[in-house]
């Protein structure tokens, strides 16, 4: 299941290491953050629960970006 998200990013390149953090969630098959539409698109695993999955994404992009926003 791929699912599209608007997202609050300051950068490019926090775009970039958002989109890596992301890729590496639990449930995540793919993931891209684009910084020029402020979206972000992200496949998940089969069987996965995107409300659940999307818990840590926000996380690990707030580790990243610490007022960054990812509207579910």
């Amino acid at each position: 299941m791929k699912k599209t998200y608007r997202i609050e990013v300051d950068c490019a390149n926090c775009a970039n290491k958002m989109e890596d953090a992301a890729c590496k969630i639990e449930g995540v098959q793919a993931a891209t953050v684009n910084f020029m539409t402020q979206k972000m698109i992200v496949e998940f695993h089969e069987g996965q629960e995107p409300a659940s999955v999307m818990a840590g994404v926000r996380k690990a992009c707030k580790k990243i970006e610490p007022d960054c926003e990812i509207y579910l």
